[in-house]
């Protein structure tokens, strides 16, 4: 039994052995990550430029896509490098580093989803008040209580998770350093630290969901209320790509960590793991913002103003079109 201490390296696995199906994951994942990249910074940098994306909504929106940026940052590109070259080895800094800013990220998304959900009920149900209740002092301290969270809870994994003794083996049976397979290794009575994240991952997504459960009730209520058909098929279109990418969100990550390690089957989380590292991430700026009119009307303002020579002209013909 070796202490943790003198663990050095980690062998991370993969998604599979198979070398047939290297080269289509390869494929697979360097089309994804350029994808998600230029969809997110894409999609920040026009929120940025335009000055009428400038309201709380686009406020969040901005956040989310730099933190899909991020935790998609985090995992893919060593994915792909580890299929490219064959090297599975990770040091055990680099193993920590990746749970924090993973657990860390997620946890973010996770609390910005309610920030947004809960700016649309104000918007949709408090019209009147929207300006006076999402006003900038709200906004910065709904973000902030998002990232002071969320690196809350990458301390609190991380920590749980590398306070551990492991045993011989260092070969991880994931993609990643996610917590699960590297709370596996350990030698150590784990109970304690099992029921940690049970609880902590089930506090974060019991809130978040009832505070967005909540708020898409009161929203609904207020379209039932409506006369407009129109009205209503527009909001329910909005709320299906909505509830799409939340369900797959919490489905996936309730999925991974609302249960003990020894019912995990690391085949089968492996690829719920696919989901909320690599896709979702590419399938937010989509989702949330290019069917969005309002996205499609400011993308051709700033390539109108783009084509009339940037910047001498950009910001005129951005505010007055």
């Amino acid at each position: 039994m070796e202490n943790r201490t003198e663990m050095t390296q980690f062998l991370l696995q993969g998604l599979t052995d198979d070398p047939h199906l290297q080269v289509p994951l390869f494929i697979t994942f360097f089309l994804i990550y350029p994808i998600t990249v230029a969809g997110n910074l894409g999609m920040l940098l026009l929120i940025l430029l335009d000055p009428r994306l400038h309201t709380p909504m686009y406020y969040f929106l901005s956040n989310l896509s730099l933190v899909d940026f991020c935790y998609s940052s985090v995992v893919t590109p060593s994915v792909i490098g580890r299929l490219l070259t064959g090297n599975k080895v990770i040091s055990y800094n680099a193993c920590a580093a990746q749970m924090f800013l993973f657990a860390a990220l997620i946890c973010v998304e996770n609390y910005l989803f309610t920030a947004m959900a809960y700016d649309r009920y104000v918007a949709v149900c408090k019209p009147l008040h929207y300006t006076t209740t999402m006003r900038s002092s709200v906004c910065v301290g709904l973000l902030t209580g998002c990232y002071v969270l969320g690196l809350l809870n990458g301390c609190v994994h991380t920590g749980e998770a590398f306070s551990q003794s492991f045993c011989s083996s260092n070969v991880i049976h994931h993609f990643f350093c996610d917590i699960p397979p590297v709370m596996a290794l350990s030698c150590s009575e784990k109970q304690v630290s099992e029921l940690v994240l049970v609880y902590l991952v089930s506090f974060h997504i019991v809130f978040t969901l009832l505070v967005t459960s909540t708020s898409y009730i009161f929203i609904f209520g207020t379209i039932l209320r409506m006369h407009s058909a129109a009205g209503h098929r527009k909001a329910l279109s909005t709320c299906a790509s909505h509830f799409t990418a939340v369900s797959i969100f919490y489905g996936t990550t309730m999925f991974m960590y609302l249960q003990p390690s020894s019912s995990h089957t690391m085949d089968t989380d492996k690829i719920a793991s696919v989901f909320y590292t690599m896709v979702i991430p590419m399938l937010n700026p989509m989702v949330y913002s290019l069917i969005n009119k309002e996205v499609k009307s400011a993308f051709l303002r700033v390539k109108n103003a783009w084509n009339c020579g940037w910047p001498s002209k950009c910001r005129i013909l951005i505010v007055t079109l």
